[in-house]
């Protein structure tokens, strides 16, 4: 139920997609040849954006207990801001060509309970080399989630909905342990030789994290408490800050948390974003692999704060075609990536945040059934598709000729059932 041939299912030929990828390897290295102080100032600016805001938020809840709930949110963008277009994009190695060893991908270490040398192995290599390959890519539901009908339904996927509000509140533990791979361990698929190190490595940076947040934060905010004058002043001040500065960190945590967790689900879960099986791996030139990540991934549009507080990872499409190009790029490439797309027919599969959150949520809350239940094609639903979904309708495939995949994908939409698609 995933799609095999590629290049046959985009109905484009081998020279087609070739010239693609001649195209977009130049768009890469003109954006590349431009950098310079403009984007260094961008990003060092950021960083002591956030850094400042980091401290305020903290400062300040500890100096006024009274506006612990503002602080908490400044204190969540600030974590937000570091997560998504500082760390991330650090980590993917965006800005190594800077040559500071500070801001580095091979010495940032973000705030997150996630250690950064799981993280780049995890997505900077394995997901992003394998995009949606079923079997090889483990952001296909993060293991948990079955947001394909190639995910075996068993009876505990009735649970799908609260496991996803768990998981979108504890998405930094899903960061943090994803790259221990625990699914492989318990499946027998990894020794506990190679289990270990990475297990503990996070258990070691879950407990930096949250000892910073809970435990360091609310004792300087005790200390303060204490010197104020007074001895029944002291001690209720001291618990009263000690409390605030606790509740503070829960709420920013859980904020960067669902906020995370929405951007990259509206990334790569809506609508008409495409899963590959092994298949598509054999032989797969540069090329392919850049059609492969224009057809597996989505945008979402929004002003420029959005973009900002996203990671720029609102350019999904962009970000998976050049994984270390410096994310305020992105706008402008995407509007370049976008005609290549029309000019081949194919889709550039883009809409608004709440709209593509809001197919990611239905198709979650739909796949929690089991597939006797859902009424669309198994090969042409709204969350997956196959090459069966052209070549299995000889009506729809007379229609869709040679660089029309996104005229077919109109059609095969009109051809679905509209209840429990």
């Amino acid at each position: 139920m995933a799609i095999q041939d590629i290049t046959a299912y985009a109905h484009l030929t081998d020279e087609d997609v070739e010239e693609i990828g001649r195209r977009l390897t130049a768009l890469e290295k003109k954006h590349r040849d431009s950098l310079g102080d403009a984007d260094s100032r961008y990003i060092r600016g950021l960083i002591r954006t956030q850094r400042g805001m980091d401290l305020a938020a903290r400062a300040g809840t500890i100096a006024a207990p009274a506006i612990a709930v503002p602080a908490a949110a400044v204190l969540g963008v600030a974590k937000i801001l570091e997560n998504l277009e500082i760390g991330h994009n650090v980590m993917h190695g965006q800005w190594d060509w800077m040559n500071d060893p500070e801001i580095h991908s091979s010495t940032w270490e973000w705030d997150n309970t996630g250690p950064s040398s799981g993280w780049k192995h995890s997505h900077n290599v394995v997901h992003h080399t394998y995009t949606n390959i079923l079997g090889m890519d483990n952001d296909i539901g993060y293991g948990v989630l079955r947001v394909t009908r190639d995910r075996k339904w068993k009876p505990s996927t009735l649970l799908q909905p609260v496991t996803n509000v768990v998981l979108a509140s504890l998405f930094e533990l899903a960061v943090g342990f994803y790259d221990v791979d625990l699914g492989r361990f318990f499946a027998g698929r990894q020794t506990w030789e190679e289990t270990k190190p990475r297990l503990f490595e996070t258990f070691r940076k879950v407990g930096k994290q949250w000892g910073k947040d809970y435990v360091a934060f609310p004792a300087v905010a005790a200390a303060v408490g204490a010197l104020l004058p007074g001895k029944a002043g002291r001690r209720t001040s001291a618990k009263r800050r000690a409390s605030a500065a606790g509740k503070a960190a829960l709420v920013a945590n859980l904020m960067r948390n669902v906020w995370a967790y929405a951007v990259i689900f509206c990334g790569h879960f809506p609508d008409d974003v495409e899963t590959f099986t092994k298949r598509t791996l054999d032989e797969e030139s540069r090329s392919e692999w850049y059609l492969r990540q224009m057809l597996g991934s989505a945008n979402f549009e929004g002003g420029k704060a959005l973009t900002i507080m996203s990671g720029n990872l609102n350019y999904q499409i962009e970000h998976h075609l050049f994984p270390d190009m410096p994310s305020n790029h992105l706008a402008e490439v995407g509007r370049e990536v976008q005609a290549i797309a029309e000019e081949y027919g194919l889709p550039y599969n883009t809409d608004s945040f709440p709209k593509q959150f809001l197919q990611v949520q239905k198709t979650l809350m739909k796949l929690s059934l089991p597939n006797s239940m859902l009424r669309a094609d198994a090969s042409n639903a709204p969350e997956v598709r196959s090459d069966e979904a052209f070549t299995g309708n000889a009506e729809i495939a007379a229609q869709t000729g040679h660089k029309q995949l996104r005229k077919g994908l109109a059609l095969l939409k009109k051809a679905r059932p509209k209840f429990l698609a």
